[in-house]
């Protein structure tokens, strides 16, 4: 009878060692299932974010391009037509010349013409200093190489104007401060 007893418990025991390992086993196939399933799924999760990231790049790429295109038409038509204003501004002067020459033919009087000229001219001016350009002044002003360009040097009647610019052969002028034409002077040596 023990041996009985001892048969029965070491089968009872044999029982649930392999029903333990059985359960492991199943355990354990049911996580590495589980685990493959939660691979799987993060596979899924970083695929749906690498599409969504490459959709994402693809529309800063196709956004940046059309704000590329667009600026570069807004520089076009600033440059084809930035002179606009500047250019409806002068279209009175050119009336205004054409009125004169009109009447130059048939002009008996050299002074009306010369005071006609004369009011013209100052209407131009006045339009250019409008849109910021001025003359460079160069009576009796020292020479500097960043407003003039000396196209001949004569020896200076005085010692005063050594140095200085004794006549202008070409006006320059400036635009809102920037030399846009050096004055041609003749300086005092």
């Amino acid at each position: 009878m023990k041996e009985e007893k001892k048969d029965k418990e070491l089968k009872e025991k044999q029982q649930n060692t392999e029903e333990v390992e059985n359960s492991e086993n199943s355990e354990s196939a049911e996580d590495s299932e589980n685990h493959e399933l939660t691979i799987e799924e993060q596979l899924d999760a970083a695929n749906a974010e690498i599409a969504s990231l490459k959709d994402q790049l693809l529309r800063k790429i196709a956004e940046f391009e059309n704000y590329r295109k667009r600026t570069i038409k807004e520089k076009t038509d600033l440059i084809l037509n930035g002179g606009e204003r500047t250019i409806i501004t002068i279209l009175p002067v050119i009336d205004d010349l054409e009125r004169a020459l009109k009447n130059t033919k048939n002009a008996e009087d050299v002074n009306a013409v010369l005071e006609g000229v004369e009011l013209i001219y100052k209407k131009f001016m006045d339009i250019l200093g409008k849109q910021g350009v001025s003359v460079i002044e160069t009576k009796e002003a020292d020479f500097d190489v960043d407003l003039h360009e000396a196209v001949a040097q004569l020896p200076a009647p005085t010692p005063e104007l050594k140095g200085k610019v004794m006549d202008c052969t070409q006006t320059g002028y400036k635009l809102n401060e920037k030399v846009i034409r050096h004055a041609q002077v003749v300086v005092g040596v």
